[in-house]
């Protein structure tokens, strides 16, 4: 059983993410749009709230940490198609992608949105 539920998300203004987001998280799976007053919702196919979502909201103070938000990728192009994705959209590439020093089939691409929240998209078959 995959416990996955969702992800509540702080951001510092979301006019500085709208782009990005809207670009990148559909390419992840996260299709369907629920926004409020307050949050930005994307979700993945099917009805909330049994399906994983990705929701946003606003905080002036957010600070960036050292949190990480890691994705499955099906194969090593998704993982460079991501990168591509996320340079298009205004994120930034920390480091790959490229396989790193975790596994020897350990592919990966690791990314901050606008805010620098981090991220992580990645491969390996072990």
């Amino acid at each position: 059983m995959n416990r996955f539920s969702h992800i509540d998300l702080r951001v510092n203004a979301w006019e500085q993410v709208c782009e990005f987001y809207e670009g990148l998280l559909p390419e992840l799976g996260f299709v369907n749009t629920y926004h409020s007053r307050d949050w930005y919702v994307f979700a993945a196919e099917g009805e909330l709230p049994s399906v994983p979502y990705f929701a946003i909201t606003v905080d002036a103070n957010h600070k960036p940490n050292s949190n990480l938000i890691g994705f499955w990728a099906v194969d090593r192009a998704e993982v460079d198609r991501i990168a591509e994705t996320v340079k298009r959209l205004g994120g930034t590439i920390t480091t790959g992608p490229g396989l790193l020093p975790i596994s020897p089939t350990y592919y990966a691409v690791y990314f901050e949105d606008p805010c620098g929240n981090k991220y992580e998209m990645m491969h390996r078959l072990n």
